[in-house]
């Protein structure tokens, strides 16, 4: 396809995001989510984030397979995400579970910095690729299990957890900077919630849910 025709589509996932956004006011508590995270979705070419075998279905507004049991996810979700940790332009953001690298795309348009892990290595080789290609230079990748989180660079001013746990997983509340947020997908894999989770400045910790979700489940047990 042509990058016109790959535009057309995408104006049309974002009139998509836009419909759904307002259908769902009353429980998001917003019509319309921020100019910002809409113009990072229009900016970011997904069908450069999906294999080449589904890039024609790159712009649907539906989750896709990316290989290894694990799902690119429907850009409604990746937007209200996003939306809701109110990126800042110096902010560090924390990414657990890069897949092939769209969300991270998404977030080094609005953040300072993104780190982002991927547990599994060829799919985190692939994003770095993908990433570097459309030239994000300000994401940092690790291969590695992200249920630990990054110490080394944290504390960080936002977390996003894109697979879900029974719970949020304690080392990611622990390097959230106080006034900091977190949004994440957690619950039993047939009642998943999408948490927002706020640290208060002096340290105390609240949790909303916000949707009903559906994510592949974040690898605990595997060393870090």
């Amino acid at each position: 396809m042509s990058a016109k025709e790959f535009e057309s589509l995408r104006r049309g996932m974002l009139a998509e995001i836009a419909a759904d956004t307002f259908q769902l006011r009353d429980r998001l508590g917003k019509a319309a989510f921020d100019n910002r995270v809409m113009a990072a979705l229009d900016e970011v070419p997904r069908h450069e984030f999906v294999p080449a075998e589904l890039q024609l279905f790159a712009y649907a507004n539906i989750p896709l397979p990316i290989g290894f049991g694990k799902t690119i996810s429907q850009p409604f979700i990746v937007a209200l995400m996003t939306d809701l940790l109110e990126i800042g332009a110096n902010d560090a953001v924390l990414e657990i579970g890069t897949g092939l690298g769209y969300q991270a795309a998404i977030l080094a348009q609005l953040a300072g910095k993104v780190y982002s892990i991927e547990i599994i290595e060829e799919l985190g080789r692939q994003a770095e690729h993908r990433l570097r290609r459309q030239g994000y230079n300000n994401v940092e990748l690790r291969i590695g299990n992200g249920y630990h989180g990054w110490s080394e660079h944290a504390p960080f001013d936002k977390v996003i957890v894109t697979a879900a746990s029974d719970l949020i997983c304690p080392p990611l509340i622990h390097q959230l900077k106080a006034g900091g947020k977190m949004v994440a997908p957690a619950g039993l894999p047939d009642a998943q919630q999408l948490l927002l989770v706020e640290k208060g400045a002096e340290g105390r910790v609240t949790t909303r849910e916000v949707l009903q979700v559906r994510f592949s489940l974040l690898e605990e047990s595997e060393p870090g």
